[in-house]
């Protein structure tokens, strides 16, 4: 076969897969705008078979699976973006949320809870150091959680995990990001019952220890 004839034919093998590519995502990204998740998996889970470096792709599968509650592959997909686009602050946002919900799950061991959880308070740092916009509050709002979730893990009692130091940090950098955005709105009584929350914590480990 001729060299041309080759060249011919792997071109439009590759403008093939261009194709069908460009299907999954178009009905993946029609499935995610309609909320329809579990249709948008299965097309965007298509794509990214085929093309693994479209980020776009991989962050609307990682907000799929998100909304699905499968937070583990949300981490995977979103790890994926973040490799391709490092500066992406969303991305680690949405990991660190994926993190802190599996920090919660009981069924793992403390040590990979502690891992969820630590590893959820890095990426959100990671997405307020990237993030432009110094009034958007809810990275600050879901540290505040991630610090706050930490600190309690850290001070359960009896627990080969217990850390009186880094519990009591943990809860006063929970109080201080809280502190953040009600300063920014003074009407969010639900901060106000998050700082009154860990400052609860804090005085039954002075007053138990």
């Amino acid at each position: 076969m001729k060299l041309s004839v080759i060249v011919s034919l792997l071109i439009f093998s590759s403008l093939d897969v261009a194709h069908a590519q460009n299907a999954y995502v178009k009905l993946g990204q029609q499935a995610f705008m309609n909320g329809d998740f579990k249709s948008a998996i299965s097309q965007l889970e298509k794509a990214c078979s085929v093309d693994s470096t479209d980020a776009n792709a991989l962050w609307m599968l990682g907000y799929s699976y998100y909304h699905s509650d499968n937070y583990k592959k949300s981490i995977v997909a979103y790890s994926k973006v973040i490799s391709i686009k490092p500066t992406d602050a969303s991305a680690y946002y949405y990991r660190a949320r994926a993190k802190s919900y599996m920090g919660k799950d009981n069924s793992l061991s403390p040590a990979d809870k502690e891992k969820y959880l630590l590893g959820s308070i890095y990426d959100f740092t990671k997405a307020i150091d990237i993030n432009s916009d110094p009034n958007d509050y809810k990275f600050y709002q879901n540290r505040g959680i991630a610090y706050h979730d930490y600190g309690c893990f850290k001070l359960q009692a009896n627990s080969h995990y217990y850390d009186k130091t880094r519990g009591i940090n943990s809860l006063k950098a929970a109080i201080a990001d809280f502190e953040k955005v009600l300063n920014s709105d003074p009407t969010r009584s639900d901060i106000s019952t998050l700082i009154d929350a860990s400052k609860t914590k804090l005085a039954s480990v002075d007053n138990h220890h």
